[in-house]
């Protein structure tokens, strides 16, 4: 009997203005998300929110409205720990209404939000995020474990961090993880990361961008998380990725490689912040906020823009970059 991996069925819908292309062969599900006909993109990363409105969630989600409708936004990106403290207990979790359709109401949010699991999401029923039951509830949500959208010019690898980290497996403490569709761990790590450097391989996007919950690098609570160090940032290297979004420290942060062309973001602002916890990093660290608040992203062609917004939606942190210019550096 083939294994689910090997197994190809592939599935085409029209989801508002996105296509979606689903493939479930050894191969990262790939959607399609066409950019503007002036032949830009704009989105907005978030992650670490769902606390049905507290610890100014809806104050992060209203500044999010307000910057998205300027910018036009087609997407959002959530990076994960989508619902505190444990996750939802199923699809008819209250949670998912209270602290995701009830809260991020402005009509500029109203757009295909593409979401990863976190740590805590683990903690409940992590399948049921998954479920395409919740899609019926508010169309706009669509979570899985690893998978990509190709924006024409850019291309997004979501991958799912959390089974990287041995010490949920090895010391859970007073938690329990949903591992169901993950186990064994050596076996499901070897299957992203395959999939991973298929997809990446393949790859002709002017603009590589990697989606994970866990830090890579951070000077924040959490600080390096030495799995991914270790066997995802390889990957990341490998194929000259520009850019690796994350949450998990519940802060902002811009920090350069000093070894490859990655610029690591984290987007961990979306509720309960303020840690008080700074840790120096041999990397080159652009920008830290101990504090909430989320990043917008706006690609063409040749250029990139990232904005980092606290809490009032005030600027914070802005960086640029031109490849046709960097090509030549």
């Amino acid at each position: 009997m083939a294994s689910p991996r090997s197994i190809t069925l592939f599935l085409i819908l029209l989801w508002g203005s996105t296509i979606l292309f689903l493939s479930s062969s050894a191969e990262l599900q790939r959607f399609t998300h066409p950019a503007k006909s002036d032949g830009s993109l704009s989105l907005l990363a978030v992650g670490d929110w769902g606390r049905r409105g507290t610890y100014n969630q809806s104050q992060v989600a209203y500044q999010m409205g307000r910057i998205g409708e300027e910018l036009d936004i087609d997407f959002v990106i959530s990076v994960g720990d989508n619902f505190y403290e444990s996750g939802l207990t199923g699809v008819n979790d209250t949670a998912f209404i209270e602290s995701f359709s009830n809260i991020y109401t402005a009509k500029s949010l109203q757009k295909q939000w593409y979401s990863v699991l976190g740590n805590h999401d683990y903690r409940g029923n992590a399948v049921a995020q998954l479920d395409p039951v919740l899609q019926i509830l508010d169309n706009r949500w669509l979570c899985m474990r690893s998978f990509m959208v190709d924006a024409e010019f850019a291309h997004f690898f979501f991958v799912d961090t959390t089974p990287f980290v041995e010490k949920y497996w090895t010391h859970p403490k007073d938690n329990h993880y949903d591992w169901r569709e993950v186990a064994p761990r050596e076996e499901y790590i070897k299957g992203v990361l395959e999939d991973l450097d298929s997809a990446l391989k393949e790859s002709m996007a002017t603009w590589k961008i990697v989606i994970g919950h866990h830090t890579i690098r951070s000077v924040s609570d959490h600080g390096d998380t030495i799995e991914l160090v270790n066997l995802l940032l390889p990957v990341l290297k490998a194929y000259g990725v520009d850019l690796y979004i994350n949450g998990h420290d519940h802060c902002l942060e811009h920090i350069r490689s000093t070894d490859s062309p990655i610029q690591f973001l984290t987007s961990g602002g979306g509720s309960k912040a303020w840690r008080g916890i700074f840790t120096p990093t041999t990397e080159k660290l652009q920008f830290f906020h101990d504090g909430q608040g989320f990043i917008s992203l706006h690609l063409t062609k040749t250029d990139a823009e990232v904005v980092f917004y606290d809490v009032f939606g005030s600027i914070l942190h802005r960086w640029n970059m031109n490849k046709l210019l960097h090509s030549f550096m």
